[in-house]
């Protein structure tokens, strides 16, 4: 078997080809490419259910796991605020197997661009190649025609004009039986002619396919990519909703990684049988689809120097009829138009017509040659048996870590999840929420505040124009329902303002929730504000 140029097998391929194989029950089976063998399709179809056996294997382990995380978990002691042991790594090892999922994202998205190119080289070289046939067509459909018009008009015409001169006669009656036999040897060139196989209809079905195929990979990247994000986000923002909703899409991509491992690998290995011995199955499967002989298809497929040219005896009496109707043209012209000169015109069209025809010829001969097809058949080797095969490693890999990294993950989540603080509940007035600290601080009970002195029911001032004023003081009830208000959220922090009512020494009454109890026995608080930014006293 002759090697297409360029393409050898890849070391992937001998690798894999050389994996063991086996039917339902066990039997082994042939490494040899036969889709349409029961046993070698139960072989194919085994591969692929070993990814079955993996995803089941996966559920398992994480429903016991996920088991016994729920079921045998130690009660924790009341009023224990340390979290429990492992639930730090638990997350770390949450986000890393996310982290690694995440990469396993890039190496399919590589993997798919690799398939995707490989099979668009399978489809170029398919179209190139249906160029070349449909080329060989058109060429030897010309040459019929022109040379049967040039019989019918000008070999005619030139027959009539030297009707009077036998030799000359019998001299064009040799020319016309020279492109008689050329015409009659031309269509026997045009094999691909009437085949029922067409090329481009092969390459558009094969595009059709990959273009699905490269969109539905797309989408599952896309979805494990996102599921990703949104799980860490999920993590980072301790949120058990979308931490649970990501659990439930974690749990469907694994199941659609598996799916595809399997899938992948199926395909895998079929190919790689293909692909370490293409010629022989190509050989039958275009037999049987075109009903050409043996002799064309192993010339083009093979392609090599102990095989011949089937059409070379063909172009060769086709190539010397064609210089024999030249030579008698010719001597035509030089003996039949000084004695007829009505013969020049018919000569010249003629000679014209077998210069454009030995132009054309020359062209399918190089057509018909072995080298351009079987440069085709090399391309779409290539394109199939390297670039597609190594995209589908690729994309198993992509898959392997993909599942791990799932799995990983599923496993780690409750764990994680179980760190998360309760949600803060609504802490100030105006419904703000406050963080953990803030909020222990807010539900400690306030410290008792001291009686206020008492002061006299009117205290004197001194106005702006020095005159003394009297300013009456709010009296018990006043002073109850002010230190009833609250204080702004604001007083937590650094910097912050409290606008209602102080105590002595410079303290704000406690916040919302915190009443504080003041006596009603003549005594009240001074109707003023503190401030925690200026250290303003009482004045």
């Amino acid at each position: 078997m002759g090697t297409p140029p360029g393409y050898r097998p890849s070391a992937w391929v001998h690798l894999l080809h050389q994996l063991p194989r086996a039917d339902f029950q066990l039997r082994p089976v042939p490494s040899d490419f036969a889709p349409r063998e029961q046993s070698y399709q139960q072989a194919l179809l085994l591969v692929a259910s070993l990814a079955g056996l993996g995803l089941g294997l996966s559920l398992i382990f994480i429903a016991v796991y996920l088991i016994r995380f729920c079921c045998c978990r130690t009660p924790e002691p009341p009023g224990a605020k340390s979290p429990p042991p492992g639930g730090g790594c638990a997350t770390w090892s949450c986000i890393a197997a996310l982290l690694v999922g995440c990469a396993g994202i890039g190496i399919g998205f590589y993997g798919n661009s690799e398939a995707s190119d490989g099979v668009s080289q399978l489809s170029a070289a398919l179209l190139h190649a249906n160029h070349t046939l449909s080329d060989i067509d058109h060429l030897v459909l010309g040459l019929v025609e022109r040379l049967g018009e040039a019989v019918r008009t000008e070999l005619t015409s030139l027959e009539e004009v030297l009707t009077q001169h036998t030799d000359l006669v019998a001299a064009a009656r040799g020319a016309r039986r020279q492109v008689e036999a050329v015409v009659q040897q031309l269509p026997g060139l045009a094999f691909w002619r009437g085949v029922p196989l067409s090329l481009l209809q092969v390459a558009e079905d094969v595009s059709f396919v990959e273009e699905y195929r490269w969109l539905a990979y797309v989408l599952l990247l896309l979805l494990e990519l996102l599921v990703s994000l949104f799980t860490l986000l999920g993590l980072a923002r301790q949120s058990k909703w979308l931490v649970v909703l990501m659990t439930t899409m974690i749990l469907l991509v694994l199941v659609l990684s598996w799916g595809s491992m399997g899938l992948e690998a199926a395909t895998a290995v079929g190919l790689s049988d293909f692909c370490s011995s293409p010629d022989t199955y190509l050989l039958n499967v275009t037999q049987e689809e075109t009903g050409l002989s043996s002799d064309i298809l192993s010339y083009y497929f093979l392609c090599s120097e102990a095989v011949s040219n089937p059409f070379q005896q063909r172009l060769t009496v086709s190539q010397r009829a064609l210089a024999g109707a030249h030579s008698n043209l010719q001597g035509l012209e030089r003996e039949a138009v000084p004695q007829f000169p009505a013969a020049q015109e018919p000569l010249l069209s003629l000679e014209e017509t077998l210069n454009a025809t030995e132009g054309d010829f020359h062209q399918l001969v190089a057509l018909l040659h072995c080298r351009s097809l079987h440069k085709d058949y090399g391309a779409a080797l290539r394109g199939l048996c390297e670039d597609a095969l190594e995209g589908l490693l690729f994309l198993l890999l992509f898959s392997l870590l993909s599942a791990s990294a799932l799995a990983a993950a599923l496993c780690s989540l409750p764990r994680a999840w179980a760190l998360f603080p309760p949600r803060n509940p609504s802490v100030s007035c105006s419904g703000s929420h406050l963080s953990e600290p803030l909020l222990r601080a807010r539900l400690e009970p306030a410290p008792a505040l001291p009686p206020p002195p008492r002061l006299p029911e009117k205290t004197p001032l001194t106005s702006l124009l020095g005159s003394p004023l009297t300013v009456p003081v709010a009296t018990a009830p006043r002073a109850q329902r002010i230190a009833t208000r609250s204080c702004s959220p604001q007083v937590l922090g650094l910097g912050a303002r409290c606008n209602g009512p102080s105590v002595p020494g410079g303290s704000c009454l406690p916040p919302c929730g915190h009443r504080a109890v003041l006596p009603r026995s003549g005594g009240s608080l001074p109707h003023l504000s503190c401030s925690t930014n200026s250290g303003e006293g009482l004045k």
